[in-house]
């Protein structure tokens, strides 16, 4: 069985650090790559082609939202959880396609491995 490639898409490099720190000591998942913009992400995705994309809400650029939108525009999409350190209510997040939206703070292995199986992708 292969590990879950994840992309992780934030701005500030002290997140970028903690989700790959949780994504590398979660079984069965692996970093595939990263990416600082909305744009990056896209471009990373296209070239990468992760199971996972791990997207910050608020990106210079274009945001996470409007990113989640066009990763999951197409039929093989990855799954694209959005993370902010702000509350769920505090972003319009319907229609962006996106699996879940998890607060930093609560973000986890046992986080990351409920997600994926939510997502109907367990290995």
């Amino acid at each position: 069985m292969t590990d879950v490639r994840v992309l992780i898409v934030d701005d500030q490099e002290p997140f970028r650090q903690a989700m790959a720190a949780v994504v590398e000591a979660t079984a069965g998942f692996r970093v595939a790559g990263t990416a600082v913009t909305g744009e990056e992400a896209l471009a990373a995705a296209s070239e990468l082609a992760p199971d996972l994309v791990l997207l910050d809400v608020n990106l210079p650029g274009i945001s996470g939202i409007e990113a989640a939108c066009s990763l999951t525009s197409s039929g093989a999409s990855p799954v694209v959880v959005l993370l902010s350190t702000y509350d769920e209510d505090e972003f319009d997040i319907s229609g962006s396609g996106a699996t879940a939206y998890v607060a930093k703070a609560a973000f986890g292995p046992d986080r990351l491995a409920e997600i994926w199986g939510a997502a109907g992708r367990a290995r």
